[in-house]
């Protein structure tokens, strides 16, 4: 009941006009993997955000900003946002399974980005800016496509979940200087006035889930 509760209040704070409906979705045990880290790659909007508050989960090994799923050779950031390479800004995420469940990480991804507007989050606008969850392993896709039918079917969200999922393809990593982005350019306007209020939504919301130095 206590991740009911949450759930709901993030919703209203982030203000997606979502239902209250009452559901237990990510709670769900996960078979224990061998693996010592395993790695998903999320898109979410800007990568600026979805970098900075996955670097602050505890379970979280290493964030890195990329390009994946696009139709041209290896992209720059210019070419991605021009909108015609078919490329979207992601985080591919290396994490301990045993620390951090795949459903945790992907209970973080809905609660900390809009999955219902499709290729656009808040003022980013594009296809680059799209939801998308990008599998590594066919246990991944299993879940991913689970969860989210469970949200559709339990109505959370009053508009279609455009969020795709899809295999990881033609993965690229961003130029080094969106790397470690927002721990680096904290004080600048678009961290400041979109990252960090994001981020004290998160920070609130999964306290107990946090790295012990945030």
């Amino acid at each position: 009941m206590k991740l009911l509760v949450l759930f709901s209040v993030f919703i209203a704070m982030i203000a997606c006009n979502k239902s209250q409906s009452e559901v237990k979705i990510f709670n769900k045990p996960m078979e224990t993997s061998s693996k010592v880290v395993d790695t998903i790659t999320l898109g979410a909007g800007c990568f600026w955000c979805v970098e900075a508050v996955f670097q602050r989960l505890e379970g979280v090994h290493s964030v890195q900003s990329g390009y994946s799923n696009g139709n041209t050779g290896k992209p720059s950031y210019k070419d991605v946002c021009s909108g015609t390479t078919g490329y979207a800004e992601v985080c591919q995420i290396t994490y301990d399974p045993e620390k951090l469940r795949f459903e945790e990480i992907l209970e973080v991804f809905f609660k900390t980005h809009d999955p219902t507007t499709l290729n656009k989050q808040g003022a980013d606008v594009g296809t680059q800016y799209r939801s998308g969850i990008y599998y590594h392993n066919d246990t991944q896709r299993q879940i991913a496509e689970r969860i989210l039918k469970q949200i559709e079917q339990e109505r959370i969200y009053s508009n279609p979940i455009v969020t795709e999922i899809k295999a990881v393809a033609n993965y690229y990593p961003a130029e080094d200087y969106h790397q470690n982005y927002y721990n680096q350019n904290s004080n600048q306007s678009y961290c400041s006035f979109v990252i960090t209020p994001k981020l004290e939504k998160f920070e609130k919301i999964f306290k107990s889930k946090l790295k012990p130095s945030n």
